[in-house]
């Protein structure tokens, strides 16, 4: 089943803090959706009110702790490619996990 989106929050919302739970419920496709978007703009509201930080999830950016015979290696191999090291590891990641 395809991940439900809305502003900026996803499906399962992930991303959350251990004490935030977003949940929702509904017999039909149309249902869920409709109790979803209301449950995250119950829980922004909530944020809101009560002067709370809003989770999302994901920023798209995150730090990786590598030996430094690995980063050279990696370095070498996005040169070759003639990639940025930004560049290949963000393809090589895309191919592990099969994403386009």
């Amino acid at each position: 089943m395809d991940t439900l989106k809305y502003k900026g929050l996803y499906g399962k919302v992930l991303g959350l803090d251990k004490k935030t739970l977003i949940t929702y419920e509904g017999s039909t496709v149309g249902e869920l959706k409709k109790d979803f978007k209301e449950s995250v703009n119950d829980y922004i509201a909530h944020c809101k009110e009560y002067g709370l930080p809003l989770h999302k999830s994901y920023s798209g950016t995150f730090n990786i702790r590598l030996t430094p015979r690995l980063h050279a290696k990696i370095a070498e191999k996005s040169y070759e490619m003639g990639l940025s090291l930004n560049a290949f590891i963000k393809e090589t990641l895309q191919k592990a996990v099969l994403l386009d």
